[in-house]
């Protein structure tokens, strides 16, 4: 993808997308630059060159209004060459990754120096988390800036602006695994305390030089609105919370489902998987997935192996190779010895890319084992499944809570210290979804809130408010 200065098309506003370089982000970040780009805005999409090359295409009709800006990434010591997202480091060295993208803040400067002196000033500019150098640069240029939040919108809630926790300071690993006093909205959906290590090290520097939760909340400060991938249907109330906590608006979008992956693709055979599904009974498969980024060990897989097999119940499973194992073991070699043999008539495992969404928009599919992540939790609405989960880092844990409290699934028990779980637990919560009577209560609350969120002119106007209000702000902001 060729890098091309931002430039207006019509009538219609100039906006720049800046994501953080994890493709859980830059994905909704494109969803979000699609629907605006379809209402007649032009859209400049920032990344770096290999994260460019490796998203999915533009729909031709929609391929003049969003253009890609390609700035290279600098070399930073610890990070291997080529390494320009998440998926590309190894766990910890993603703090190495936000060092590396502070070093575009001058590419950036002068990028939309550029606009500025040719007549194309963007009318806003929409970043990430992590670019607190960045409403600074786009000040010194008038240009508006809002903030994307693609988690859980309670998480944000959760974590808090300066000034709430500034009255009332988190000290102690264990002051993080309560509800914060300005968090009105639940009393259950919390991190549970072997959860709450991964909040607390928000809150403190890491390699990078900047913790995240500066980053975050010079964003928020200085940002001029916030947006949110969820709505009303999902988290009610929770933007009102968000408006009152940040002062500032606070826009839900809607879910952004991943339309490049709802469209017939033509393919002339189906994948295997499709095809091994298509044997299945309609509602009887569990599809156990847990995402790109999880941190995944050896024990962690052999355990959830052991467990479905005690279910009993057809699995098919996306399956990844665990975390800090040679490059040159495959998934399957982690797997307790004979798993897929004694499993081949009910289960399913790949360690090969697997269609998601159309694995989960499946008849055969009835419930998905997840780890909770919230794109692959919105995937999940689309299609009314219940959950069985398995949390562990970021909005993961306050996801699971979330969707307990709406009655959709249950989490598989762990430990109250380590947090750590075995087969027993895992089997018994598949059980309590797929095969016992529990099962039909989650699968009716999965159905009503899939077809609360079915609405798609209700998603719609959810787009067409963020771009009103995108005009009103920018009209109030610098003229």
């Amino acid at each position: 993808m060729e890098a091309v200065a931002a430039g207006a098309i019509g009538d219609g506003m100039e906006i720049v997308v800046f994501p953080w370089l994890a493709f859980g982000h830059m994905l909704p970040f494109l969803e979000l630059s699609k629907r605006v780009a379809a209402r007649g805005h032009t859209v400049s999409f920032v990344s770096t060159p290999r994260n460019l090359a490796r998203l999915p295409p533009v729909p031709p009709h929609l391929s003049a209004r969003i253009r890609f800006v390609s700035l290279p990434l600098p070399r930073v010591d610890g990070l291997s060459e080529g390494a320009e997202s998440t998926a590309d480091v190894p766990p910890g060295k993603d703090e190495l990754l936000k060092k590396a993208m502070d070093g575009l803040a001058a590419p950036f400067t002068a990028f939309l120096a550029d606009a500025a002196a040719g007549g194309r000033r963007p009318d806003w500019i929409v970043n990430d988390f992590c670019h607190h150098w960045l409403p600074s640069i786009a000040a010194e240029h008038k240009v508006p800036c809002a903030l994307f939040q693609i988690v859980l919108a309670g998480m944000v809630a959760y974590m808090g602006p300066r000034w709430a926790n500034n009255k009332s300071p988190r000290m102690a690993l264990e002051d993080f695994a309560v509800p914060p006093e300005w968090f009105s909205v639940s009393s259950t959906i919390v991190y549970n305390p072997h959860e709450a290590g991964w909040l607390a090290g928000c809150f403190q520097p890491n390699a990078s030089g900047v913790s995240d939760i500066e980053r975050l909340w010079q964003i928020n400060e200085q940002c001029h609105v916030a947006i949110y991938r969820s709505c009303e249907e999902i988290e009610p109330g929770m933007f009102a919370l968000l408006a009152n906590l940040f002062q500032k608006p606070s826009i839900p979008v809607g879910t952004l489902p991943p339309s490049h992956e709802l469209v017939d693709d033509g393919e002339i055979i189906r994948s295997d998987i499709l095809q091994w599904l298509d044997g299945q009974p309609p509602k009887s498969v569990i599809y156990v997935a847990l995402g790109s980024e999880a941190p995944l060990s050896a024990e962690i897989l052999q355990e959830l192996a052991l467990g479905l097999e005690l279910a009993g119940v057809r699995f098919m499973w996306a399956l990844r190779r665990p975390d800090n194992t040679n490059t040159d073991v495959d998934g399957h070699n982690v797997l307790p010895n004979g798993f897929e043999e004694r499993t081949r008539h009910c289960g399913l495992v790949s360690t090969r890319w697997v269609p998601q969404v159309k694995v989960l928009g499946h008849g055969a599919v009835g419930a998905f084992l997840t780890h909770c992540g919230w794109g692959s939790t919105l995937e999940s609405f689309m299609f009314g499944l219940p959950l069985v989960m398995l949390p562990f880092v970021v909005d993961q844990p306050l996801v699971a809570r979330t969707m307990v409290e709406r009655g959709i699934g249950i989490e598989v028990a762990r430990e109250e210290g380590a947090g750590s779980f075995g087969r027993d637990g895992v089997a018994a919560a598949v059980r309590r979804v797929m095969a016992e009577e529990e099962g039909k209560v989650f699968a009716s609350k999965a159905e009503k809130l899939r077809e609360a969120l079915a609405d798609l002119g209700r998603q719609e106007r959810y787009i067409d408010d963020l771009v009103d209000n995108l005009r009103r702000y920018k009209d109030a902001t610098y003229n």
